[in-house]
């Protein structure tokens, strides 16, 4: 498993445990047969794009973050498989010109490689902590998954101690309950979520606008979120959490870029049946 791999793999893990489902399972609402997703989970093989996409789609989880990670993690393993099949470099008289290195990337190819593992150093500072690092769950007909990859003792805050801070990067996002999902008039999604084991709720948006807000609020402070640039449009975005235990009402608004466009407020109880989406 690479460096790069690694993240990529955490995540895929992550949702494939969200789903619930076995492998076989998985394999039944995929093109990829259990073998296969069984080597995806493990890091021993790269995923094709279309399987992580496919996983994000039965998960019901944007895919733009997860190809972003596929994207870095394709062009580390694709330099590695050049400079493996690169043949060893033949004497040369001493005279003559130093030959140019079999394997450097170049052309479009080339810098492509650089953009994508100057973005991964960027991202990795953010996410290495954060990204779920938690093996999949087992059922009586997986094949077991070893766990290469090192994960965090569990979420580190509960309670009060959670207010405005992130959900991702304090490890609460993993298995969450979706309170309520709203559609609002401009086809965002405005979703609430929570997590038992933080005792904390957060909200989170995804089909948006540059310029759109949302907020979050459980009877304390709001925290708000501001959907920034074009990747955060293609992705979603994530407020701050707020305490919230059992029986708490949480409530998430959604305010257009536009000038005219009204606040759109939503509201769900935590312990509470999810509402239709």
């Amino acid at each position: 498993m690479t460096t790069e791999h690694t993240p990529l793999v955490a995540a895929l893990r992550e949702l494939r445990a969200r789903t619930g489902l076995s492998l076989a399972a998985l394999a039944e609402r995929t093109a990829y047969s259990k073998s296969s997703w069984e080597r995806y989970l493990n890091g021993r093989a790269l995923p094709p794009r279309q399987a992580v996409v496919d996983l994000c789609r039965v998960a019901d989880e944007p895919e733009g973050r997860l190809t972003a990670l596929w994207e870095i993690a394709e062009a580390q393993w694709s330099a590695r498989g050049a400079a493996s099949a690169a043949p060893a470099p033949t004497p040369r008289p001493p005279a003559a010109r130093p030959a140019p290195d079999p394997v450097r990337p170049h052309g479009r190819r080339g810098r492509l490689m650089v953009v994508l593992t100057s973005a991964y150093v960027l991202l990795a500072g953010g996410i290495a902590l954060a990204l779920f690092l938690l093996p999949g769950r087992g059922t009586a007909d997986d094949e077991p998954l070893s766990a290469p990859v090192p994960h965090s003792t569990g979420p580190q805050c509960r309670g009060a101690a959670c207010e405005g801070l992130d959900p991702i990067r304090l490890i609460c996002g993993i298995n969450p309950d979706t309170l309520t999902t709203y559609r609002t008039a401009t086809g965002a999604h405005v979703e609430l979520r929570h997590s038992r084991k933080c005792g904390a709720s957060w909200a989170r948006a995804w089909g948006t606008a540059i310029g759109d807000r949302v907020e979050v609020a459980a009877g304390g402070p709001a925290h708000k979120v501001r959907v920034a640039n074009r990747d955060d449009t293609e992705t979603y975005v994530y407020t701050g959490m707020a305490a919230a235990r059992s029986g708490t009402t949480v409530r998430a608004c959604f305010r257009p870029a536009s000038p005219d466009g009204e606040r759109e407020c939503v509201e769900a109880r935590v312990g509470a049946p999810a509402s239709p989406q």
